[in-house]
């Protein structure tokens, strides 16, 4: 035989030992046929003798506690009024130094229980308690004279602040028990005849109940149980070799010291595994967010540089533009007074020729015409104005013609000036357009990262999401299983109380799984009730879970199940 899974907890569904039950709890309705119980159709409630006087065991402890504590406290204070008073304590103060002595006891106790109320304990209190205690005992003790004399007579009237003492004692252990069990912070006490049946283990059972804060005893021995099943599934697995194991098999043993159960233990490695992938995920996201803000302090400095390239250049187009149009002038300016000496000088080369010119004709004129001076002489007044018209005209066009070149000159170096500048200005505009360019660039890159850390951001806070429904998810199934587990539990001790035999017991079972695996009884009829009890349970898992193989008895479970079902049974009531 070979075991192919792991193996169900020992004891699923009846604790170890029954929970304790106070002193004040009632029986609770217990439906279905059997013995002395009430069947499906009489749902009377049957409170047994027994409980009934369970009930009433405060009261008589109340009243006889009451009663001791009175008598003991009386005793108790003439037995120390007389002391005091062969004391010298005089007869006023005698009466009350008992008073003082009892009441001191009383004034301890009660604050002592009211710091552990509060949660703020101080042992002093009751050790104080305590040693006003031994010396009522002893003053009691004594008041009667030597105790070696008569021990009887000395015992006796220290047993009665005793019988005061244990009462109030008892009073405070019932608040301290009372309130641990409001507050949830109750811990099980180990049975004695577990420390004598196994003095070894016990004390190690001991610690981990302690240290790692198990206050059931039953749940210690559930986990206990649970330990040594899996170790012996470990073992019929590897054939009773247990080195075989992976170290992940190995770890609910490894771990039970540590208050781990063989489920926490089994999930360590995923879980550990899970926070690895967390932790890698994170640091990969720092990398790529780092990674990032450096591109984008990069394209960032590439665009602040361009924007600075591109205004430098726009200031050399600019003063480019202003040296060539001032170097145009210049040279337009130096060419004209050039061409204007020129003119000037060809027309002084003109003017002697004339005159030359004028005196030999004068000189032939008056060899000519010696005769008629006058005559000649206005000839040579009409040749002198004809020559200085020409003269005159020779100027004028010289300086029309100086006048155009220069104005010609001037106006090719302009435009060339012009266009120079225009050509610089369309540089730094390309500059510009470049330097724009990169800064959209840049807005862009920032964009895309603006989205993708949304994006992550989304992603994130979906991965939070599902992590917040899947942890309700697992507390309402906790919750469910806790409240399954309270039904049963209840369910067991009232089965327990009307002595059922395993048979009613196993049919309450099969209606419980019916009822948790989501039967809905309100609107079913008498005769609906096997049906929908068969579509949620089938003979499989009533064979699975009671370990019967066969399917007659299993279908019986389930037909006395629906009928107790349709009788009325509910583990709640």
């Amino acid at each position: 035989m070979t075991i192919t899974g792991m193996p169900p907890s020992a004891a699923p569904d009846t604790p170890v030992s029954p929970p304790p039950v106070h002193a004040s709890d009632t029986p609770e309705q217990v439906s279905g046929a059997a013995r002395g119980v009430s069947r499906p159709d009489k749902r009377k409630t049957i409170k047994p003798k027994r409980d009934r006087f369970v009930a009433a065991l405060p009261y008589f402890a109340a009243i006889f506690g009451t009663l001791v504590g009175g008598i003991g406290f009386a005793t108790s204070y003439h037995t120390l009024a007389a002391q005091a008073l062969s004391w010298g304590f005089g007869e006023d103060l005698s009466r009350w130094f008992p008073i003082g002595v009892d009441a001191s006891i009383l004034a301890f106790l009660a604050l002592d229980l009211y710091l552990i109320l509060k949660g703020i304990p101080w042992p002093v209190l009751r050790m104080a308690a305590h040693g006003m205690t031994c010396a009522t005992i002893w003053f009691n003790a004594s008041a009667q004279g030597e105790m070696s004399a008569d021990p009887v007579k000395s015992a006796s009237h220290g047993v009665m602040p005793i019988l005061f003492v244990i009462g109030v004692e008892a009073a405070r252990r019932l608040f301290i028990q009372k309130a641990q069990l409001e507050a949830g912070t109750a811990t099980d006490r180990i049975p004695l005849h577990r420390w004598i049946l196994s003095p070894v283990a016990t004390p190690r059972f001991y610690r981990r109940m302690r240290l790692y804060g198990v206050t059931s005893y039953p749940e210690m021995i559930r986990r206990q149980q649970d330990l040594i099943a899996y170790e012996q599934w470990l073992k019929r697995k590897h054939k009773g070799d247990l080195s075989k194991a992976s170290e992940d098999e190995r770890l609910p043993m490894k771990m039970a010291a540590y208050g781990y159960t063989v489920a926490q233990a089994l999930a360590m490695p995923e879980q550990q595994e899970r926070e690895a992938e967390a932790r890698g995920e994170e640091a990969e996201r720092r990398r790529l967010d780092a990674e990032t803000r450096q591109e984008l302090a990069r394209k960032q400095a590439e665009a602040d540089r361009l924007e600075a390239d591109g205004k430098l250049e726009a200031v050399r187009a600019r003063v480019d533009g202003e040296t060539a149009q001032a170097r145009a002038h210049a040279r337009a300016q130096v060419s004209a007074a050039e061409r204007a000496a020129e003119l000037e000088e060809a027309a002084l080369d003109s003017a002697v020729l004339a005159e030359a010119r004028a005196r030999e004709a004068e000189a032939e004129h008056k060899e000519a015409l010696e005769r008629q001076a006058k005559a000649a002489a206005d000839l040579e007044t009409a040749d002198l104005e004809r020559q200085a018209a020409e003269k005159r005209k020779l100027t004028a066009e010289a300086d029309r013609v100086a006048a155009a070149e220069t104005q010609a000159i001037e106006t090719k170096t302009i435009a060339e000036a012009r266009k120079a500048t225009a050509e610089a200005e369309l540089a730094a505009a390309e500059k510009l357009k470049a330097a724009a360019e990169t800064r959209f660039a840049a807005s862009e890159t920032d964009r895309r990262t603006a989205e993708e850390d949304k994006r992550k951001a989304l992603a994130a806070a979906d991965t939070q999401a599902a992590r917040k429904r899947e942890a309700e998810a697992e507390l309402v199934a906790a919750e469910t299983r806790f409240a399954a587990s309270e039904i049963d539990r209840r369910a067991v001790e009232i089965e327990d109380t009307a002595k059922l035999t395993s048979r009613e017991r196993a049919v309450r079972k099969v209606a419980r799984m019916a009822l948790a695996a989501g039967l809905v009884t309100v609107g079913l009829g008498a005769n609906e009730f096997h049906p929908a009890l068969c579509r949620v349970i089938s003979i499989a898992d009533v064979q699975r879970e009671f370990g019967v193989s066969s399917t007659d008895t299993a279908s019986k479970y389930r037909q006395e199940a629906a009928a107790l079902l349709a009788g009325g049974y509910r583990p709640e009531r």
